[in-house]
């Protein structure tokens, strides 16, 4: 596009800047600095979660700065804003940790609402933190405009007793520390290193985990998720993610050319082969229901289950995401997936690009160490299982990445808990005992309200030495930094009278993540009676306010815990209004 020639007859920015009806909108424009070339051109939007909660998202203010950049450069008038985000390394283990998952939708609903309210013709979206990701694509595919996708980069990895550490081993240490294995000055210690840098979780928990899905699913240029973010090399992609949208908005590819059944199965497989956060069951259908896809975590699972485990990164294996990047990143993984038969290649990307064509650029080759070669994987199947049993009739997920197979079969009665604190104060005093199955419920989606992480009950045991010797299962969800056997999203939740709801202690539970089952060993007639009796809800003290709202919309985790009724039911495509 030359400057200042952009044809906006079909663009939703000519609704603020065409014809003299919009002059008082104009004026508002030469207020900040544009002029009559910058206005008639198209409008970009410059999407951030930039804030100062977190070191996850405090580099995305500079790297939005090389995006607008790039929009300029192809002639393009960018328009940055921010929306929140709530991050989880933050949040976690108080009650602060109900925002986390809402935070997803309110990310998607305020871009939404911010690119409606404007008209602007496409987004560059950057976000950092956990949910930031999947709200910020998801915002994308519900507005169907050009989009690409940003990730901020990852933390680097703190040095400690000359081993790489991430804030996995600084949650596990607490455990430790509970267990008096190691003193106060230790614990300080590690705390003051783990985190060194600006950039989010190190390790394949849930950024790192969206950020590959970011690029398997297209909405991201191949390899711009990889660099840490303290990397200056960052400010080129930024750029160059500038300029792309400039390029889809010409040729009129929007978010749901990118994303569609094909590109979502891509995206489970990235997650699978590198055993990534078992979140991703979670957010893909989410994506998937803004475009009127149907995926849930039964079709993701069932990926997960084809798909070999190949990249070793923590929390189940030994690198992070600065390892990865070093030795070719997701194209190098995409790549080996693409060896063994098991990548769309005909899908779109934002380049412009189909996958197939993208990868037939890259030179990379798998190192061995990190990444294997999928024909000589860690595991032959994927590092995160999907279970289904009368404890599940909507199913629940596990994270198998670094178990071995005798590890990933497990039976034992069941000790109940009505929330998280009961569970973290019942193991900081050793209330339980080896081959138990803690249960932990009324912390689904609704129920919770907020379905809440288990991090720092599923860390404390790991640091009490006790993560292979119980199993933990919950309508919660769980941290990508979550060791152990693990099971969450059990559905129906709780709070609508899932069998998890129903479960007594001493109940036998099996969990089998070979087989694929999350069982109760009781007859149906038991379970029936069981559901007659059941009390209702437990009631909690969200009463008014955003989780409130968030309660009352909710659906299960299957879906995706979604709040709307998503593109099946839409009437318009905002960029065609």
């Amino acid at each position: 596009m030359l400057k200042g020639k952009a044809d906006k007859t079909n663009l939703p920015s000519r609704h603020v800047t065409q014809g003299p009806a919009r002059a008082p909108h104009r004026s508002y424009y030469y207020a900040m600095g544009l002029d009559e070339e910058d206005i008639a051109q198209p409008f970009i939007g410059v999407a951030t979660c930039w804030n100062e909660a977190a070191p996850c998202n405090i580099s995305l203010n500079r790297q939005a700065q090389a995006v607008k950049l790039g929009v300029k450069a192809a002639s393009g008038t960018p328009r940055e804003f921010t929306t929140i985000t709530v991050t989880d390394g933050i949040a976690m283990g108080h009650e602060g940790m109900r925002s986390s998952l809402a935070s997803r939708e309110a990310i998607a609903d305020t871009v939404e609402l911010t690119m409606r309210g404007h008209c602007y013709d496409a987004i560059v979206g950057l976000a950092g933190c956990d949910k930031s990701l999947p709200g910020m694509m998801m915002a994308m595919v519900r507005l169907n405009t050009p989009s690409v996708f940003m990730y901020g980069g990852s933390i680097m990895p703190g040095r400690f007793n000359g081993k790489d550490v991430t804030v996995q081993d600084v949650f596990e240490a607490v455990g430790r520390h509970q267990a008096g294995a190691n003193s106060d000055e230790e614990l300080r210690a590690l705390e003051k290193v783990a985190c060194p840098s600006a950039g989010a979780c190190g390790g394949q928990f849930t950024a790192n985990t969206m950020a590959c899905v970011s690029e398997a699913i297209g909405l991201a240029l191949l390899n711009s998720a990889g660099a840490p973010a303290p990397y200056e090399s960052r400010d080129q992609y930024a750029q160059a993610s500038g300029e792309a949208v400039m390029n889809l908005l010409e040729k009129n590819i929007r978010a749901r050319d990118i994303v569609t059944r094909k590109s979502l199965e891509n995206a489970a497989r990235i997650v699978a082969c590198t055993g990534g956060s078992t979140n991703a069951g979670l957010h893909l259908p989410a994506i998937a229901h803004e475009a009127g896809i149907d995926f849930d975590l039964f079709d993701v699972c069932d990926i997960f289950h084809d798909t070999p485990y190949f990249v070793d990164l923590k929390p189940g294996g030994q690198f992070v995401a600065k390892d990865l990047y070093e030795v070719g990143g997701v194209p190098v993984v995409m790549k080996e997936l693409r060896k063994a038969g098991l990548i769309h290649e005909d899908c779109m990307t934002v380049s412009g690009r189909t996958m197939g064509e993208e990868l037939d650029r890259i030179e990379g080759e798998a190192d061995g160490k990190v990444i294997y070669p999928a024909a000589n994987p860690i595991t032959k199947t994927g590092g995160v299982v999907g279970l289904k049993g009368n404890l599940a009739p909507e199913g629940a997920i596990v994270k198998v990445a670094g178990m071995s197979e005798d590890e990933q079969v497990f039976t034992g009665p069941a000790r109940v808990f009505e929330c998280e604190e009961d569970a973290f104060e019942a193991v900081k005093a050793r209330g339980y005992k080896e081959g138990e199955v803690l249960v932990i419920r009324n912390e689904g989606p609704s129920g919770g309200p907020g379905m809440r992480e288990m991090l720092a009950t599923t860390a404390a045991l790991s640091g009490q030495g006790m993560g292979k010797k119980v199993a933990l299962i919950t309508d919660g969800r769980f941290s990508g930094a979550t060791r152990g056997f693990c099971v969450g999203h059990v559905g129906p939740e709780a709070a609508h009278c899932g069998p998890i709801g129903l479960l007594q202690d001493g109940d036998v539970i099996t969990i089998n993540a070979i087989t694929g089952e999350l069982s109760v060993d009781l007859a149906d007639e038991e379970l029936a009676t069981r559901k007659e009796n059941w009390k209702g809800p437990r009631e909690t003290i969200y009463a008014s306010g955003a989780l409130w709202k968030y309660a009352q919309l909710v659906g299960g985790a299957r879906l995706g815990a979604v709040t709307h009724p998503g593109a099946k039911d839409e009437k318009h495509i905002y960029m065609d209004l």
